[in-house]
């Protein structure tokens, strides 16, 4: 191996005094079976899918078929090194390059980028590929729409790109308002950014009109594609006018979600946005090997160590491969039917400020508030039924709110499970408010303060006998 070619400094002079050690860390020393019983005994206490029902709304956390988990354990996957030359790794290429093409026709684009680590960077990139369009039409433009029922990313990256966030007022049907759009389109407007179905679970019915004042103005359509759940087999973000749009594959198909990652979100683009995509593209030459294109001088440049997370990548290629044709649009219906189940039983009692979404509903528990009962003491409540909670006070347009997407993987007898736990705290809480304000019972650890947890985070190991939990 080559010597490095980093001058060498002794540890006293590249960290201050306070991170030094006078000694080796006190670790403990335990034998295996006791390390092995510690772990299984915290995983048993954590909540996951594969231990119980996980209703967070937009977050789309289905169940992981273990047939993903199998491929993507393969020796000639698992055991490939980025630093290997095309030559060597052609059935990953021909995989990956399958898979961009899959998610091409699902998403009705013309090209796509396989790279990004997330949903967010996903967005990041969408931005960035909008900057470098209009600048190369020789207008940068500064501002970018979105809905104010937007999942928090789309702002945030908004910002991080350099752009101004223009927040458009949902009408009364939670949706986008074309004529309230038009009033603030203009020559400085790069695009709008906007998910569909949108957060509320909505379809956006006007998205034709939308895009077709957008791109008038000269701006690109972005689609988040956190909900593609909904939609994937049934229409194609291409098909409705959008020019880029992110897929989460951690939500629509089935690879892990949660945890810190990794994860994946493939940017596809419509043909006049492909010159942008980041480096290298994936290529099929004319003898039918795959090669890795970086002559691309247009392009943002790369996004991501390597070539993306290739783990997730197989798996959601093996999930795909899995529904097929078929299977594709059954899930997204599956998932539709879920929602509908779920609201239906819940509706009465809990309000739908915008009515019942596609594959997800946003309730309300503001009607609890006269018991002194608050949607995150319903939350906490739920955790003693074995069921996550949903996702609460999200979107910040409807008050205590309770965002509850069910999936397609759930069965008819465990959305009867929860909407009968949902039912029975909405009495507990009009009956005793102190219970449920006290809840959870059940769990490991009681209820936490968690702004003070949030806000003075501390995770060390502080000694002792046995390994810290």
């Amino acid at each position: 191996m080559p010597q490095p070619d980093v001058p060498t400094r002794p540890l006293a002079e590249l960290l201050p005094a306070s991170a030094l050690r006078d000694a080796p860390p006190a670790l403990p020393e335990l034998p295996e079976h006791d390390v092995v019983r510690h772990f299984t005994a915290i995983s048993l206490k954590n909540h996951h899918v594969d231990k119980g029902f996980y209703p967070l709304g937009s977050c789309t956390m289905k169940y992981n078929p273990k047939v993903n988990e199998l491929v993507a354990r393969l020796p000639g996957f698992a055991n490939l090194h980025p630093f290997q030359p095309t030559s060597a790794v052609q059935g990953a290429l021909k995989l990956m390059w399958e898979l961009g093409e899959l998610l091409r026709e699902i998403a009705g684009m013309d090209a796509i980028t396989l790279q990004p680590a997330a949903g967010a960077q996903g967005e990041f990139v969408g931005a960035l590929l909008m900057r470098a369009y209009h600048t190369a039409k020789g207008n940068p433009r500064n501002k970018i729409i979105i809905p104010d029922s937007a999942h928090g990313t789309n702002p945030a990256t908004v910002a991080m790109a350099g752009y101004d966030v223009v927040t458009l007022k949902s009408n009364a049907e939670g949706r986008m308002d074309p004529a309230a759009l038009e009033a603030v389109l203009g020559d400085d407007v790069a695009g709008v950014m906007l998910t569909n179905p949108n957060t509320l679970g909505k379809f956006e019915s006007d998205i034709e009109a939308i895009a077709r004042l957008v791109h008038e103005a000269g701006g690109l359509m972005y689609m988040d594609g956190a909900n593609l759940n909904a939609l994937m087999g049934i229409t194609r973000p291409g098909d409705l006018g959008y020019d880029i749009v992110h897929i989460n594959l951690h939500k629509t198909f089935s690879t892990p979600h949660g945890g810190g990652g990794p994860g994946a979100g493939p940017v596809a683009v419509k043909e006049q946005l492909a010159p942008y995509l980041p480096l290298p593209i994936l290529m099929r030459k004319s003898d039918g090997t795959y090669a890795l294109d970086w002559e691309r001088p247009t392009s943002i440049g790369k996004v991501h160590g390597f070539w993306g997370n290739f783990g997730v990548l197989v798996r959601a290629y093996t999930y795909i491969r899995m529904l097929g044709h078929e299977g594709i649009p059954e899930t997204a219906r599956a998932s539709v039917l879920n929602n509908a189940y779920v609201s239906a039983r819940l509706g009465d009692t809990y309000e739908l400020p915008y009515g019942r979404g596609l594959h997800e509903s946003v309730f309300s528990g503001a009607f609890l508030k006269k018991h002194g009962v608050r949607t995150l003491d319903v939350a906490k409540r739920l955790l003693d039924f074995g069921i996550h909670a949903p996702t609460v006070y999200f979107p910040l347009i409807v008050a205590e709110a309770i965002m509850t997407e069910p999936t397609e993987t759930e069965t008819k007898q465990e959305l009867d499970r929860f909407c009968d736990a949902m039912l029975q705290i909405a009495e507990e809480a009009a009956k005793d408010p102190d219970f449920v304000r006290s809840a959870p019972y059940a769990t490991p650890i009681r209820r936490l303060d968690e702004a003070t947890a949030s806000r003075q985070l501390d995770v060390r190991y502080r000694g002792g006998n046995r390994p810290a939990s």
